[in-house]
């Protein structure tokens, strides 16, 4: 399909900006970026909780926000992971707020977003896989989730992250989460490439929306301190993936990365995973840091909401 056309009228703001660290100097450029991102409605609040806690961990305390539903007492639980390429990200961003929030209020989930140590200042794998384990260790050994199902999920290089802790969990006999679900997964170093007509495709995209060779084999040596002989934990696609739990699985139209999340699929399918895709038409990566205003964020929220209400 064509490029989303409330998406397609505002690519021009982003002709020639340069990636985020370098435009913050630039208040113009900062503008442009920003009314890109500016969405076709104003997000409300829905009727959820909200509460900041610390958890303990292996590398100190880590920060998390829990997300309640008003109307009714939570008999399930959802641990989300936003993205952000292993070096970026927070509680704030719409990955993890919006999508915290409105997965809470449509499911009934006690959603709880975890803002895991990045991949800065010499920080590298394991360290925010243990960030993510010590919390799921938390949340289903605390009393938090009583009797109720419990899954796991990310966006992005949050995927990568959750998949890893189910891998993790399920070597180490612990309790596997009652389901996945993985938002355009970054999962494969090299990650396969786009084929022809969807190359072709995506060239309608300004450079500051593609991911190159160049820049995934940055957030891959960033993340792990290496591109060679990388651990299946880090970059779980190259894993044994047989034994997982149900996923589902959001893919976005015009994404570099879509391929991984494409592999990651039939490589579940083949080892037995039961998986179900949601293919989100004329979207780009990263389209959860929208709010549900736009329509396919909308349907693709509503996606995982069914899967956590099942």
């Amino acid at each position: 399909m064509p490029l989303d056309p409330f998406l397609a009228e505002k690519m021009h703001l982003l002709d020639g900006l340069p990636d985020w660290g370098s435009m913050q100097s630039d208040p113009e450029a900062v503008r442009r970026f920003t009314e890109f991102f500016t969405d076709p409605g104003e997000w409300q609040m829905p009727e959820v909780d909200t509460e900041d806690r610390t958890v303990p961990g292996p590398h100190g305390e880590v920060p998390v926000r829990l997300y309640r539903p008003r109307r009714r007492a939570a008999d399930r639980a959802l641990l989300w992971l936003h993205g952000g390429g292993f070096m970026g990200g927070n509680l704030e961003m719409p990955e993890a707020h919006v999508v915290s929030a409105e997965l809470a209020a449509r499911s009934g989930a006690l959603v709880v977003s975890v803002d895991y140590r990045l991949a800065v200042d010499g920080t590298h794998y394991p360290v925010p896989v243990d960030d993510v384990d010590a919390t799921w260790r938390w949340l289903t050994e605390s009393g938090w989730t009583n009797s109720g199902s419990v899954a796991l999920g990310g966006a992005s290089a949050g995927a990568a992250l959750a998949l890893s802790v189910a891998l993790r969990l399920r070597d180490q006999g612990q309790r596997l989460p009652d389901g996945l679900l993985l938002a355009y997964p970054f999962a494969h170093f090299p990650t396969p490439s786009l084929d022809t007509a969807s190359a072709e495709q995506m060239s309608v995209l300004p450079s500051l929306m593609r991911f190159t060779p160049e820049s995934i084999e940055h957030m891959v040596r960033n993340y792990v301190g290496r591109i060679s002989a990388l651990p299946a934990y880090a970059m779980p696609g190259a894993a044994d993936l047989t034994g997982l739990p149900p996923t589902s699985l959001v893919l976005a139209e015009y994404d570099d990365l879509r391929p991984s999340g494409e592999l990651l699929r039939r490589q579940m399918e083949e080892t037995g995973v039961p998986v179900e895709t949601y293919f989100s038409p004329g979207m780009t990566h990263g389209h959860l840091n929208r709010g549900p205003s736009l329509g396919e964020v909308d349907r693709s929220l509503d996606f995982f909401a069914r899967a956590l209400s099942r």
